[in-house]
């Protein structure tokens, strides 16, 4: 891998974000600076049923804010739910949206900030830059350690009519202010913390092997993988530690950094596909198609999947590309069963007969551009098949 400095135009976009224990509890005071009347307090009915909600109603409460909570917000989002959520900000006069919990609840509260302010179905929207106006204002409070959507430029909404989940990018997406707080990761099981965790990994894989890479983007990437590899296993064995929580959340952070300017690729892209036509957990699909992903992509990112390797410390046998290659996916393979996620796409109700479709969806992702390969729809077809 070549140590030049890269010297080509690269943009890096953030929100304002504030990382640590308890800065949750800051969500009125950012509401009240943000201009806040009435708020859209969108969330789950997962995370009702923890404490983190009332703790922010109350924070709400002594900014004397008037709020309204939004909670019909489904694992993968629905286009409807966008709109149901847009017909409530409406019809209570609202004028800001927070955000409380994982992935879903940050992409439904970008979609609902999106469509109150540029009117129509959330459909419109799919793809690039294709946003005019801004949304409201806009702050998330991440509940689990790996979609990073509180970052990001990106919102992924369930098409449900059309069975696929397709992709909004956009610097108009980006929240205003992250209220990124570790503590609020130990109230999640084991099987979520894993399925996030290995969102991260994949968010920053695909980041540091993206054609949009840069120099910035290569930091946080590589960083985000150190501490998922080191930290992941600490989470499941010791779920109340919070050193641990603490690092797998700085992970999530900076891979959401990294991704959201360098952006994906087809792991992602399929696994999008797979979550709209099955309504499969996004970050175990990722995890079952990240060896098979890289396996596709190492010839045209040896050197960069070799710097992961050696940033991470794993022993390679053979000096040959092949040789390489085999090695690192077997370590893939090694640490996402280690970590609990023993099933394949075939485990998962993927069968031969619908791969076609799965694909014809997945080549019409974004995420296929930043690919260090540029796929056909018979490549995501034979990824899919390896994957089974």
């Amino acid at each position: 891998m070549s140590k030049d400095i890269q010297l080509s135009p690269r943009k890096f976009v953030a929100p304002e974000y504030i990382y640590g224990v308890d800065s949750r509890l800051m969500a009125g005071i950012f509401c009240k600076k943000l201009g806040g009347r009435k708020v859209l307090l969108v969330t789950d009915q997962g995370i009702e049923n923890t404490r983190w909600l009332s703790e922010i109603e109350k924070e709400l409460q002594k900014q004397s804010l008037e709020y309204i909570v939004f909670s019909s917000i489904s694992p993968n989002p629905r286009d409807c739910e966008v709109m149901e959520g847009k017909t409530k900000y409406e019809e209570h006069k609202c004028n800001l949206i927070l955000a409380l919990g994982g992935g879903s609840v940050m992409d439904c509260a970008k979609g609902i900030g999106i469509v109150s302010t540029n009117l129509g179905h959330i459909h419109n929207y799919e793809g690039v830059d294709m946003i005019n106006k801004p949304m409201p204002p806009l702050i998330c409070i991440p509940t689990t350690g790996g979609t990073a959507a509180d970052v990001s430029q990106f919102a992924i909404i369930n098409n449900t009519s059309e069975r696929y989940k397709f992709a909004i990018v956009s610097k108009a997406v980006v929240p205003d202010v992250a209220l990124i707080d570790p503590l609020v990761l130990t109230s999640m099981d084991a099987f979520l913390t894993v399925c996030t965790g290995m969102d991260t990994l994949s968010h920053a894989f695909e980041a540091f092997v993206s054609n949009a890479n840069s120099a910035f983007t290569d930091l946080y990437a590589l960083e985000s993988i150190q501490l998922i590899i080191n930290n992941l296993h600490d989470c499941i064995t010791r779920p109340d530690d919070i050193q641990a929580r603490g690092k797998v959340m700085l992970a999530s952070l900076y891979a959401g950094l990294a991704f959201s300017n360098a952006s994906l690729g087809c792991v992602h892209a399929l696994a999008h596909s797979l979550g709209g036509y099955l309504d499969l957990p996004h970050g175990e699909c990722n995890a079952i198609l990240l060896p098979h992903v890289v396996d596709y992509n190492f010839e045209s990112a040896s050197e960069r999947y070799i710097k992961i390797a050696e940033t991470v410390k794993m022993p390679f046998h053979g000096n040959n590309k092949n040789d390489r290659k085999k090695a690192f996916v077997e370590h893939l393979i090694h640490f996402k069963q280690s970590v609990g996620i023993h099933t394949t796409l075939r485990d998962k109700g993927v069968t031969p007969d619908i791969i076609q479709q799965l694909a014809s969806k997945a080549i019409k992702d974004p995420c296929n551009a930043t690919n260090p390969k540029s796929p056909v729809a018979d490549d995501l077809k034979a990824i899919y098949s390896e994957a089974l």
